[in-house]
């Protein structure tokens, strides 16, 4: 039970902090995208608009194949009513992810009870990749709202809804989409052997249900690429986009024969989780090996079949990035938090308080060190967490007895919600500064508006995306104008002068040298604005 110092309930305590954790979603909503995918797709829907071409996907003037069409769908309306933004690119994505947190709190209610409902929304809204994503929005917000409402539906025995999202989620990432919606659903009716249920004709009109609402993403692909077997495509002609959609896509990168490939470690989700879900990644470990040691009496096994197979899956796959196994944090969410609203034992209560409490320690330490190396710029946002810092401590402080469970909760909730205020409001938006593309492109529309810019040797999807005027791209120089390029490109380059100079680093990707202000000069790359004459 909650022990406060005043008359406030639980329930008020966890409104406030829902409150700062929904503002906490929105903090990057104007922080400038990152290279290289978050612009990448940004260009893709904001070539959808200018073109009036919706079905086809176009990126430096080529046919594109890689992704689905949904996530761009969504933004290219989101750029068709509110105007090409970066916040307009961002917007569609958070909602999807609050819509993901709200499915996850109508889904551990259902399972288990309020309390494990509201503390599973924070473990989400916190869990420190997927704010992240907000800031570098890609197809995983999307997806990690779509995949547990299809779940909640389909719990509910609610097919159409739950269709509905299962194809939109096939149609924003492929059919491995399909994986933690059945094993979810299948998985517990299989370990419970609920064989009336896992066999019930439910799940065919479901299966035909998909097909169905997935026809217009095999349309558009029939329509650019299978209809059009002279168009090179991966570099090769006669490539089916179909055939891609349903197996290189997805089972081509998992099995390492696709024309996108990579190098699998089937410990690299083990390790990744350690910080990708701070500030519970502890807990969650914690909270499976309880779990499974009580296989038995457990009363549901949607989340750990869900979580586990589709964890398993991407271990095993050749292709592996770390945004990939958010769309399980609803899953680890609610597990995480059933596990710690469980703990009643001095014992369990003592070691979650020594954890998280080391974790609230080293997260703080690490982010006064990072400020301390990095030296970002002192500005009015320095305001924001302040405040939510003057806003938390006064909750925690004079609210919440500092013994109980709920206190190491909320302290926890607090340095996620802190540390990423920091992240989005300081930190971030001053980094944005060393990516060339988006400063060049703010520079062309305030100096030079109107005039079009070719990039030579030195590719930028955010001078793309942000550029008012058309950019285009060049292998050789052949007409006087306006060039973007890095230094090997000045160096060939016909009778010239650089207009501006521009630092450059890849932001998505930090390192020591970079953070570090006394090295960071020593790392930075430069792109150059310039006139042919």
């Amino acid at each position: 039970m909650l022990t406060t110092r005043y008359p406030i309930t639980e329930k008020q305590v966890w409104l406030l902090f829902l409150v700062l954790l929904i503002l906490l979603q929105f903090s990057a909503l104007f922080v400038p995208l990152l290279e290289p995918d978050a612009t990448l797709y940004a260009v893709v829907a904001k070539n959808m608009v200018l073109r009036h071409d919706y079905w086809n996907l176009f990126v430096d003037g080529h046919d594109w194949l890689d992704k689905p069409h949904f996530h761009f769908w969504v933004t290219a309306l989101s750029f068709q009513i509110f105007g090409i933004h970066t916040w307009s690119y961002k917007l569609p994505g958070i909602l999807f992810l609050l819509m993901g947190a709200w499915y996850t709190y109508w889904f551990a209610r259902a399972l288990y009870d309020e309390q494990t409902a509201r503390w599973a929304v924070c473990i989400l809204l916190t869990a420190e990749h997927l704010v992240l994503s907000n800031n570098d929005v890609r197809a995983e917000p999307y997806l990690t709202g779509l995949i547990i409402a299809s779940v909640f539906h389909f719990y509910k025995k609610e097919v159409l809804p739950g269709a509905l999202f299962l194809a939109a989620a096939v149609m924003t990432k492929g059919v491995f989409a399909i994986v933690p919606v059945g094993a979810a659903i299948g998985g517990h009716l299989l370990i419970t052997r609920n064989w009336k249920e896992l066999f019930h004709w439910r799940w065919l009109v479901a299966m035909v249900l998909t097909i169905l609402f997935i026809t217009p993403e095999l349309w558009s692909l029939y329509q650019q690429f299978d209809r059009h077997p002279e168009k090179v495509v991966f570099g090769s002609t006669g490539v089916s986009g179909i055939r891609f959609f349903f197996w290189d896509s997805q089972f081509g990168r998992f099995m390492n024969t696709g024309p996108i490939r990579g190098q699998g470690d089937p410990f690299f989700f083990f390790h990744t989780l350690l910080w990708a879900f701070l500030p519970w990644s502890v807990m969650l470990y914690a909270a499976i090996v309880v779990y499974l040691g009580r296989w038995k009496s457990q009363s549901e096994y949607y989340c750990i079949a869900g979580a586990l197979v589709t964890f398993g899956l991407f271990s095993l796959s050749k292709f592996q990035l770390p945004h990939y196994i958010n769309i399980i944090f609803p899953f680890f969410s609610i597990i995480t938090a059933r596990y710690i609203s469980g703990l009643h034992t001095a014992k369990g209560l003592k070691f979650f308080r020594i954890t998280q409490y080391t974790i609230i320690i080293l997260v703080a330490i690490l982010a006064v060190v990072v400020d301390l190396l990095y030296r970002p710029a002192m500005h009015f946002l320095w305001l924001i967490p302040v405040g939510v810092l003057i806003v938390l401590y006064k909750v925690l402080h004079n609210w919440l007895n500092k013994t109980t469970k709920e206190a190491v909760f909320y302290r926890s909730v607090s340095i996620g919600i802190l540390l990423n205020f920091y992240l989005f409001t300081i930190l971030y938006p001053d980094m944005m500064q060393y990516q060339s593309g988006s400063t060049a492109a703010q520079y062309i529309n305030a100096q030079l508006p109107g005039r079009q810019v070719s990039m030579y040797h030195a590719h930028s999807y955010s001078l793309e995306f942000y550029c008012k005027a058309p950019v285009t791209v060049c292998d050789t120089v052949v007409v006087p104008g306006l060039y973007f390029t890095a230094e090997e490109g000045l160096k060939r380059l016909p009778a010239h002068r650089v207009i501006k100079e521009f630092r450059q680093f890849w932001v998505s990707k930090l390192d020591l040298p970079f953070v570090r202000k006394a090295t960071r000069e020593g790392v930075l790359q430069k792109r150059y604005l310039v006139e042919v004459f």
